[in-house]
């Protein structure tokens, strides 16, 4: 059978655990692209979609934000991370940040910024982490921290609280350093601690964000938001371009943001959802013997360490290709694995979840 007459794989409507990625589009987001498709509008952000835009995030975030609309995660964090710093400095991170795991070194090459990856617990930073590498400051050897760059929430799927944050921006801004949050789950933060995203961004004094919309039910797109005066306005949509991140039908991505960030909350509503699956399944982990919950789930993950032998049966039942990811291959007979909860994830899939992973462990 030639390439030309291969079957084509056929779509399910299943629902799986490994990233909240994996899940489908928003129908209120779909249906926001569809209004936006008639007609003609002018291309490269010059539509009626991005203009309002601006005036979204500043409700959001506050008077001085600036929006930027771009492809994904990836390029809004690079966008971000090279308009705030030079060749010769560095980003200071935690080992597990996806700037430092899973962007094939984009900041690094792209935006010419060594990282600085500090071990951490519950992948959290601290104010005095910042401080590590004061004594290489103005040493022409070194690279020169410029920038603090935080997950909230974060790759183990725990969560700053605005203190936190507002003492991390401070130990920054005192050696003239910015802050960068890398927000690809920034609703599901806000949803958890119950505040909206200026208290724990703006109002604390982070300097630029990356905005997740891809997985909080987007088809596509991100925003690299400035807060701050730290990034100059005047390369920032030249930088864009450059990064190949501009998009010629930017309408599309804009009104997805609207619908997303709109009066109706569509934020709030999927990224609480998220979060509530998240806290059924971690509260149905906690009642099985044999599994243990290893990061406090604060947002939509939650972590678990599981026998090897239960984890490949549970591979192998559950329904998907990739039902979830085992997030660390531990020495001995256990790791920890992965299981995200998205916007469209039921209880019932919850309650499938834990019987197969019961009954797994029930055959050991």
């Amino acid at each position: 059978m030639s390439r030309l007459e291969a079957p084509r794989s056929e779509v399910t409507a299943q629902r799986e655990f490994a990233s909240d990625n994996h899940a489908g589009a928003h129908p209120e987001v779909l249906e926001a692209i569809a209004a936006a498709n008639p007609g003609h509008a002018d291309s490269y952000g010059a539509d009626p979609w991005t203009a309002r835009l601006q005036e979204t995030f500043r409700r959001h975030f506050g008077a001085r934000a600036r929006a930027h609309p771009v492809f994904n995660g990836t390029g809004a964090n690079v966008l971000c991370l090279g308009l705030l710093g030079r060749r010769h400095e560095a980003v200071i991170c935690t080992s597990d940040a996806h700037i430092n795991v899973d962007e094939c070194g984009a900041p690094e090459r792209i935006a010419g910024l060594k990282l600085l990856a500090v071990e951490t617990e519950h992948g959290k930073l601290s104010a005095a982490d910042i401080g590590r590498w004061d004594a290489k400051r103005g040493d022409e050897h070194h690279v020169q921290p410029r920038i603090v760059s935080i997950t909230q929430s974060t790759e183990l799927g725990t969560l700053y609280a605005p203190d936190e944050i507002a003492a991390i921006a401070d130990a920054a801004h005192e050696r003239g350093m910015y802050v960068h949050v890398d927000g690809a789950r920034l609703a599901n933060a806000a949803a958890s601690l119950g505040l909206p995203f200026a208290a724990f961004t703006t109002d604390v004094g982070v300097d630029a964000v990356s905005f997740g919309g891809t997985k909080n039910g987007l088809l596509f797109g991100e925003v690299a938001v400035f807060l701050s005066d730290a990034a100059d306005d005047e390369l920032i949509p030249f930088a864009r371009k450059q990064l190949m991140q501009l998009a010629s039908k930017m309408r599309f991505v804009s009104a997805q943001f609207e619908a997303l960030l709109g009066e109706d909350e569509l934020w709030l509503r999927s990224a609480r959802h998220a979060n509530e699956m998240a806290a059924l399944l971690a509260d149905g982990v906690g009642a099985l013997e044999g599994a243990e919950i290893v990061q406090p789930s604060e947002a939509n993950g939650v972590f678990v360490r599981l026998p090897k032998p239960a984890i490949e049966t549970l591979l192998t039942e559950l329904p998907g290709e990739h039902p979830f990811y085992v997030w660390d291959e531990e020495d001995g007979e256990r790791s920890v694995v992965r299981w995200m909860c998205s916007w469209d994830t039921t209880p019932d899939d919850i309650k499938q979840l834990l019987a197969t992973a019961q009954a797994a462990l029930n055959s050991l």
